[in-house]
């Protein structure tokens, strides 16, 4: 298939959607650097990063810029992690202060600092 504007265009790029302190939309795609856009709306945020993107890919094109692809998602959710013995045990023991299993408290854990 040839990688053209349209074939960049279909991707499934991963939008990244936040409400600015003004209640305005910040948007940016992530797997194209600088690509981002604003509005006073959800809609008009997502349109506007639809023509940054556009805008982005031709740019890329020209100037024969390697564009980036969506990683297909391939993610299980399953991760296996190396911990100090003593963080261990102290997770272990949060979670049962707080009667939950120690999964649900390191998801939750890190789920809130991302």
């Amino acid at each position: 298939m040839k990688k053209n504007l349209k074939y960049y265009l279909n991707l499934d790029y991963t939008i990244r959607l936040k409400q600015n302190e003004d209640g305005s939309y910040f948007v940016e795609i992530e797997e194209l650097p600088g690509c981002m856009s604003e509005g006073d709306t959800k809609v008009e945020a997502l349109k506007m990063v639809d023509d940054a993107k556009k805008a982005w890919i031709e740019i890329a094109l020209k100037r024969k810029i390697r564009i980036p692809e969506p990683e297909k998602d391939e993610f299980s959710g399953k991760l296996n992690v190396r911990m100090p013995k003593f963080l261990h045990r102290k997770l272990s023991y949060k979670a049962k202060e707080e009667g939950v299993s120690l999964n649900t408290l390191i998801s939750t854990t890190l789920a809130s600092a991302v």
